[in-house]
């Protein structure tokens, strides 16, 4: 069934054109990944665009750990973890609201919306005990960039800016995108959960060789010319930024098309008010640059994946079970244009969308697939004799190549293999 009783090294299990089945399906490999990665690494938790204003709380995750994210009321972001001090009840049960406090349901335990214990039931039974060894827990470090809130479990280790390294680049085009240079994250997720491993859903973001087939059919309806973003003749290329952090960058073929807004599938003209607002900020030249090149298609490991008009949020939940958090992007500023973000996003992967259905379907065939006995191998070397360099040194290679599952693999086993 391609499980492993007892890991080898992870050197005997990661090769560079191949890794090994027992990696998605083995328990144990799940549990190593949380420690050496969910609970060690930079992880993308929420927007701040979430908790806009002082009290407002929303539910997050990393990994299966449930975090509850606040603003309080002098307007700074806490990070807290889901649990009663005293006998581990969740202390919030709604997925988001505006509350200078949560009270577990169980006894009555009531923390302030920055983790302070500020009272509990019958306090006479807790002569002496001191409220400050009882507060919730707190992630250790938070920090954000550009509105993106990340966090992470280690008191110490790289920082947020070196965690993102190049990729960083991505989210600074991502905002550009908006006439404000903002984006927030408010039109509300859907959530879909499937029975597969975490990293089919991971490579599966930037892994260009499979759209012209898994979704052929809504190319061909709609006749969106996306299909041809993906083909065997496209000028598009993968990039593989270092850290796991991997793109599909389609802006060669959106240069070659010299459109403005034909990134979104539309026209200048279909959108003169969010036109008018770019020009006024950005100038006309810089902002017909932006339009044309539009929003990237980035995953920053292990967690967030930018799709041009949506975002996505991967929290695994066990070796077999993930959840991918969904919603429209929206850029300040732009509200004709926010208003299609949302409605393309219901369509192509809302609960009755053609995309994620077409995807989902991918991971949970591939997740059975691999408990096949033989082979046991999964083979990533699609591309790699024409593997270059870009500019700037990162790793490219065609728009349909296996570079980014490489570069993904590559930086996993260097988090597996630390100390």
């Amino acid at each position: 069934m391609n499980m492993l009783a007892r890991p080898p090294s992870w050197g005997d299990l990661i090769r560079p054109d191949r890794v090994h089945g027992s990696l998605y399906s083995d328990p144990a490999v799940f549990e190593a990944e949380l420690q050496k990665i969910w609970y060690r690494t930079w992880v993308y938790v929420g927007h701040e665009s979430e908790v806009s204003k002082p009290n407002d709380y929303v539910v997050k995750s990393i990994g299966p750990q449930s975090i509850i994210m606040t603003r309080d009321g002098d307007g700074a972001v806490h990070l807290l973890l889901n649990r009663c001090s005293h006998r581990g009840n969740h202390v919030c049960s709604f997925e988001k609201g505006n509350a200078r406090s949560f009270t577990c349901p169980f006894h009555s335990w009531t923390f302030a919306n920055d983790g302070r214990l500020m009272n509990y039931a019958f306090p006479d039974g807790y002569d002496g005990q001191e409220r400050s060894d009882l507060a919730l827990a707190r992630v250790p470090r938070v920090d954000s960039y550009r509105g993106f809130v990340f966090a992470s479990f280690a008191s110490d280790g790289p920082s947020l800016k070196q965690h993102l390294g190049g990729a960083a680049e991505t989210i600074d085009r991502l905002v550009r995108t908006s006439p404000e240079g903002e984006v927030e994250v408010t039109a509300g997720f859907l959530k879909h959960r499937v029975k597969a491993n975490w990293k089919f859903v991971l490579e599966n973001e930037t892994d260009g060789y499979h759209p012209a087939f898994v979704h052929q059919s809504i190319f061909n309806v709609a006749e969106s010319g996306i299909g041809g973003l993906y083909g065997s003749k496209s000028t598009a290329v993968t990039r593989d930024y270092g850290g796991g952090h991997t793109e599909i960058d389609l802006r060669p073929e959106f240069r070659k098309r010299d459109q403005p807004m034909s990134w979104f599938g539309t026209t200048a003209e279909k959108l003169p008010d969010y036109v008018a607002r770019m020009e006024a900020s950005y100038g006309k030249e810089a902002a017909r640059e932006i339009m044309i090149d539009g929003s990237p298609h980035v995953m920053i490991f292990p967690n967030l994946f930018i799709a041009e008009i949506q975002m996505f949020v991967i929290q695994p939940l066990a070796v077999d079970d993930t959840v991918q958090h969904v919603t429209a992007l929206q850029f300040k500023g732009a509200p004709d244009l926010n208003r299609r973000l949302r409605q393309q996003t219901m369509g192509s992967v809302g609960p009755a969308g053609f995309l994620l259905a077409d995807d989902s379907e991918m991971y949970e065939r591939s997740h059975r697939g691999v408990h096949a006995l033989k082979p046991e191998w999964i083979y990533l070397g699609r591309g790699m004799h024409r593997e270059g360099r870009d500019d700037l040194g990162f790793t490219v290679g065609h728009a349909t190549d296996e570079v980014p599952s490489r570069g993904i693999w590559r930086h996993y086993r260097s988090l597996m293999e630390a100390p």
